[in-house]
């Protein structure tokens, strides 16, 4: 049975014919001014070359954390599309909204008229993004897996918008706060950590999420750091026989829930016994942006905090 074409379909089958027909006739002199002094050219997260005849003038951000980091940068006024929460900074909330990470709004995306598209490698759909590539929107695809990535995405954003200068200051005083709170707590006894991302059901992280680097950097280390996915969920019991020294999870302070509370009726718990149930704030923690570095200062001194609880009453429940 046919249906009848939906608006978002004719918008989209009208612009790749435009797009075609436009790259028929034009190839040759873009290919050439591409190769131009003062052209713009870097690799995405999934090694693709983005090339750009001149600065974009003209985002599109589909990531909260994006949108940070291109207004750390110094592209915010070149910014004139993002995703639901992109809440930081203030002047991101008057931005006209895309859809959410997961569902975009092509069409809206597109009357946008954007020349560089930036994506979330693995929050955006992966089919909608390749239906505005198909459109021959310039989409660069984002992933940082490690806190050293978080510089390197700025100085990229920092060239595809014309803004090397800000966004080499911005990744330099990142670098330089990560490499304080390393050699801070390098030599810290280790605490052995559950971090909850979520109550119900009950998620964590494994060792190749970046809140496994945060909790290493702190000294820490996670009890399911071997386990997969990225995000994997595990049972109640396995905590409890884990029995670890802190358990953590991120509770913005207007969160009427509490999402430790199940670990406080556990008494026989170590870290329940000790008072080490934290809260940290999720908005820096768990946002791939600069300003996870304040999140990560914030684990740190909490858990060195639970640390010195631990040495002060050691014999709680001693293991095997």
């Amino acid at each position: 049975m046919s249906r009848n074409p939906s608006p978002i379909d004719c918008c989209l089958r009208v612009a790749v014919a435009a797009g075609i027909a436009f790259a028929l006739l034009g190839a040759a002199s873009l290919a050439a001014s591409a190769a131009q002094a003062g052209s713009v050219q870097v690799h995405d997260d999934s090694g693709t070359a983005i090339a750009l005849v001149a600065p974009a003038r003209r985002v599109v951000s589909l990531a909260p954390h994006l949108t940070e980091q291109l207004f750390a940068v110094g592209a915010g006024a070149q910014v004139i599309g993002v995703v639901a929460y992109s809440d930081h900074p203030e002047a991101a909330r008057r931005l006209p909204q895309v859809g959410d990470s997961a569902q975009l709004d092509l069409e809206r995306i597109v009357g946008l008229r954007p020349d560089l598209v930036i994506a979330w490698r693995s929050g955006n759909s992966a089919q909608q993004l390749q239906r505005l590539a198909a459109l021959g929107i310039p989409i660069y695809r984002s992933e940082s897996r490690e806190l050293a990535d978080i510089s390197s995405t700025l100085r990229r954003l920092g060239r595809l918008t014309g803004h090397d200068a800000e966004a080499e200051d911005q990744a330099q005083r990142f670098d330089a706060a990560v490499a304080d709170l390393r050699q801070r707590y390098a030599r810290r006894s280790e605490m052995r950590v559950f971090y909850q991302i979520w109550r119900q059901p009950l998620l964590t992280v494994n060792g190749a999420h970046m809140i496994s680097q945060a909790l290493a950097l702190c000294g820490a280390r996670n009890i399911f750091a071997d386990l997969s996915p990225l995000t994997p969920a595990v049972g109640e019991e396995a905590v409890l026989a884990a029995d670890p020294d802190a358990i953590v999870t991120g509770m913005l302070p207007d969160n009427a829930t509490d999402d430790l509370d199940l670990w406080r009726q556990r008494e026989g718990l170590r870290a329940s016994a000790l008072g080490n149930l934290i809260q940290v704030d999720p908005d820096t923690l768990h946002r791939q942006s600069h300003r996870i570095v304040a999140g990560v200062a914030e684990l740190c001194a909490k858990l060195d905090a639970a640390r010195e609880r631990s040495r002060a009453v050691p014999a709680i429940k001693p293991r095997g």
